[in-house]
């Protein structure tokens, strides 16, 4: 009787180690993927040994119900002891294998910052259907945007930033309607930006900067009514500042320095809930609307290096609060008003202008 009870025990946890661990299709998938990279100076990929890739592989999380890999998390940049007993961060080179592509139960995949890992995103990525976050920041990806990527409905994270990323945004990025944080920062991504953008109606924060996208800015970006964060700058985006920018009720950054933007600044931009704007280095005109007042507060509004005439609004004065302010290289005429925001000023917020006079530059 004790021989079956103890045949039984065996068998009874035989069986629950196999249901406990990772799905053998998992493992060999995480190991083909890991035969694509090489990572020399911290050994991350030692503890990738014996058959449950769900327990202690670093940076790969499983379900716990189905026991299937959900997350792939490798950052070169970490707080992570295995760093920090390195004294240095992460480097890798090689490529994302497809092979990642047949952990069909992924929910995200972070492989960012490692500075040396090349080749393309693997277009098989957009057929994962539970993908929620894919950061790849930070390494020397190069390829374009796969343009199967819309459909990807459960994607809240795209991060490809800091990569050497090329051709035009596919079209159908906006049919991930369930995207909040878009980073496409330093790459070589070229073309318009898609005039439907304003589908993604999720979306939080918008960073595009660094890059060689063209034409106008699309107007239905005003209709992302959660947008808080919109950064174009570095570009070569040319037309004017849609006016309806200024009417979105929770944009509080806007940065369209460094493009190609002619016409006026619409009032609306500056009496509106954006705190952080930069508009330097594009071909501005006219006047500076005089609409400041008490909702006006700005940590930043940077409008140097454009073509604006004209006085310095006296309305500036009723501001609630003005951080930094720069007019600099422009045509700007006329006193400077007295006290604040200008009495904290220095001289540079007003040189290389037709003919500014006052306190912090010479007397009038």
């Amino acid at each position: 009787m004790k021989e079956v009870f103890s045949i039984f025990l065996l068998l009874l946890l035989a069986f629950i180690s196999t249901v406990t661990s990772c799905a053998p299709s998992d493992r060999a998938a995480l190991l083909a993927f890991k035969a694509a990279l090489y990572e020399p100076y911290l050994g991350i990929f030692k503890s990738w040994t014996g058959t449950d890739c769900c327990h202690n592989w670093y940076g790969i999380s499983c379900d716990p119900e189905s026991n299937r890999v959900a997350d792939i998390n490798l950052r070169g940049e970490s707080e992570d002891p295995i760093f920090e007993r390195a004294h240095r961060t992460g480097f890798m080179t090689g490529f994302i294998s497809p092979e990642i592509c047949k952990l069909t139960h992924l929910s995200s995949i972070t492989i960012a910052d490692w500075k040396g890992i090349t080749g393309e995103i693997p277009k098989c990525i957009a057929t994962l259907p539970f993908l929620r976050i894919l950061d790849l920041i930070g390494n020397k990806i190069s390829g374009e945007i796969p343009a199967g990527i819309g459909r990807l409905q459960r994607l809240t994270v795209l991060n490809v930033a800091d990569n050497q990323i090329s051709g035009k945004i596919p079209p159908s990025l906006t049919n991930l309607s369930s995207l909040m944080h878009l980073d496409l920062r330093n790459n070589k991504i070229s073309g318009p930006i898609p005039t439907n953008f304003g589908r993604l109606r999720m979306l939080s924060r918008a960073l595009l900067s660094g890059n060689q996208i063209r034409g106008p800015i699309s107007g239905s970006i005003s209709q992302i009514y959660r947008l808080a964060d919109l950064d174009l700058s570095m570009n070569q985006i040319s037309g004017v500042i849609p006016p309806s920018l200024g009417k979105m009720a929770v944009l509080a950054t806007l940065n369209l320095d460094c493009n190609k933007m002619t016409g006026t600044i619409p009032s609306t931009i500056l009496n509106s809930s954006i705190g952080n704007l930069n508009l330097s280095r594009n071909a501005l005109e006219g006047k500076i609307p005089d609409v400041f007042g008490p909702r006006s507060y700005f940590m930043v509004i940077d409008l140097s290096h454009n073509k604006f005439k004209g006085p310095i609004p006296r309305s500036l004065s009723a501001a609630s609060y003005i951080g930094h302010l720069d007019l600099s290289y422009n045509h700007l005429c006329g006193r400077i008003p007295p006290g604040e925001p200008f009495d904290h000023l220095e001289a540079s917020s007003f040189l290389y202008n037709d003919c500014l006079c006052g306190k912090p530059l010479r007397a009038c």
